[in-house]
This record gives C-alpha cells, structure tokens and sequence, in this order.
C-alpha cells in the first residue's frame, strides 16, 4: 500500500510540474512597449533588441558592446516653443546681472531686461549663447547642478503648464528601460549643455551623469581655501551638435552605437556614425506631426517651420533611404506623456 501511494504522489506532483510549465508557456508576454501603438516603428525596436541578443542570432552583439545613443530635445522630452535650457537661461538673467551689475547695458542681457519680447524673439544663437554661458559661468559644478533642481521644481511649460521634467515622452522611457533590460547601456548625447542635463538624468530617464555627452564650457580647476574645485567659466570649450555627436560619442564612449534616436537635422550625423558600422543597427527619427497632443513642426513631410529641432525634408528623404526608422507620434504612440 505504501509502495502504491508514493507511486501515486510522484505521479501527481509530475502531473502538476508539467501543467505549471504548459501554463507558463500559454501566459501572455508583458508588453515591454504598452505606450506604443502596434505598427513598423515599434517591430523595428522589439527586432533590434531579438536578434542583438539572442545568442543564436547571426547578429547577436555581446554585452559589453551594446550601447545606445540618444539625443534629449525633442527625442526624450519636449524642446518647443523654446529649450528647456534657453527658458532656464532667460530666467537667470536677473540674478545674473545682480551678481554682475555691468552687464545690465550689454547686449543680450539689456534686451532680456526690458522684456521686449518682439525684441527678444530676434535674438540670433550667439546672442542665446551667450546668455546661456553667462547662466552658470562662476558657480562651481555643485552650485550649478543645485541652481538646475530648485529651477525644474518650479518652473512649468507655457502650453502644459507642467514642469519640465514631467513632459518627458512616456514611450521613448519605455524604450530606454527596455534596452536596459536587454543589457543595452544607454546614453545620452545631445546638443544642450552637459552639466544642465546631468542635474535631473538620473533622476529623469535612470540614466547617471557619467553616461551624459553634451556641448561644454571650459571648466577651471582652483583650491580655493584647501578645497579642490571645479568652476564653469564663459568660454565656450566643445559643441555637442551635428558633427560634433560623433566626436563626442568616440570621446566619452569610445564605441559606436549600436542604435541611436534622434529627432532633428542636429542628429543626422550622430543616425550616420551610428548605423554606418557593421551587423545590425537601428536608427530612429521622432517626427513631431501631432499638434493636438504635442505640436507639429517639421518642415518634412509638409509640416510648418521650425528654427527649433528642425526636422528637414532632406534628412526625412535620407532616412528612408537608409532605412531609418520615422517615429510618428500621432500614429506610433498611444500616449505622449505618462500623466496622460
């Protein structure tokens, strides 16, 4: 008898194995993508990361290789009407000149002043420049990153009246964690200043400031009182755009990505760089088509003028060319941002 009733519960227990593996077979997938809709746009990701890292792929890429590249405004979080930096810039202006008062009668910083804002609206980029560099020049690293957290807590977009830092895309932080789950180190490389961005990217997109390239300013090294430190100075050192992306991603990385996302002409050399190496490569293009939900500029694919992210007929023409991937928000994501 008992040699009967151990015969029966091992057959039971190998019953029950073999229903919870069948049942974990038949379980739905989690959809590392929910925000998106189904279409080519997201398949091109979902596929770039299956075969990259299936040991059994003829792509597959090792661990220590896989990197990807993005650029922030306008891929990760919205740059219209105006850079979220430039707003940050403009609205130190006062404490600026209070600290320099001989600037109130130089030029860009007088026109800031006398809130003309027709006056302001043809301000040139030496000029934004200028006003940029003037924002953290002579605060220590520390004090700059300081002054960035307590801006970003209060100040909020003029259209979502949202602060900033919440108007990040939801769909491209879905693809960033979904490339870090596959091993992917994930960077970002943007045009913007380095130590502006370095303030909230961990916090913002789980991306720590050592994996953060932007445009520099020289940097000053002093011990002042015993103390080592580093100051941000006027002088701008390297930008952190067009051409330069490349450079930079060689600088701070060393290797080329394998996949890169950008939004505008300042990417076009960064989806070059990217997908001119060997094996599979992906490169993507946010196009901003969805004035309802966001806005809708261009002027590729017929859509109005922008001097901010300029996203060119010719580069649009160049990715489908060298079959980069176009990312419609209005027909590639459900939603925009996660508040939604």
């Amino acid at each position: 008898m008992r040699s009967g009733l151990n015969v029966s519960r091992r057959l039971v227990l190998a019953l029950a194995a073999i229903a919870l593996s069948a049942c974990a077979q038949l379980a739905p997938v989690a959809d590392p993508l929910p925000s998106w809709n189904d279409g080519p746009a997201k398949d091109a990701i979902v596929e770039f990361v299956r075969k990259t890292t299936d040991a059994a792929s003829p792509q597959f890429v090792p661990p220590a290789q896989r990197v990807a590249t993005f650029d922030q405004d306008g891929t990760l979080w919205v740059e219209q009407p105006m850079y979220a930096q430039v707003v940050f810039a403009l609205d130190r202006v006062k404490d600026v000149v209070k600290a320099q008062p001989a600037l109130a009668g130089e030029e860009p910083f007088k026109t800031v002043l006398s809130g003309d804002r027709t006056a302001m609206a043809k301000l040139g980029e030496a000029d934004i420049m200028k006003i940029v560099a003037a924002s953290q020049a002579g605060l220590t690293i520390e004090a700059f990153q300081d002054v960035v957290k307590a801006w970003a807590a209060t100040a909020k977009h003029p259209k979502f009246q949202r602060p900033y830092t919440e108007l990040v895309y939801a769909p491209m932080l879905e693809v960033l964690k979904y490339l870090r789950a596959n091993g992917y180190r994930t960077y970002i490389v943007t045009g913007g200043g380095q130590e502006f961005v370095r303030a909230f990217a961990e916090a913002v997109y789980g991306i720590p400031p050592e994996q953060v390239m932007g445009t520099l300013l020289k940097v000053d090294y002093s011990v002042p009182g015993g103390t080592p430190t580093l100051t941000n100075a006027p002088a701008l050192f390297f930008v952190n755009d067009k051409e330069g992306k490349p450079v930079g991603i060689n600088l701070l990385i060393g290797r080329r990505p394998q996949a890169a996302f950008g939004n505008s002409n300042g990417d076009q050399q960064m989806l070059e760089w990217t997908t001119g190496g060997l094996g599979a490569r992906l490169g993507m293009l946010v196009l901003h088509d969805d004035a309802k939900r966001e806005f809708a500029y261009g002027p590729a694919a017929g859509l109005p003028e922008s001097r901010i992210g300029t996203f060119t007929q010719p580069l649009y023409d160049e990715a489908k060319a060298k079959g980069w991937t176009v990312i419609s928000i209005k027909n590639d994501w459900k939603r925009v941002f996660a508040f939604e």
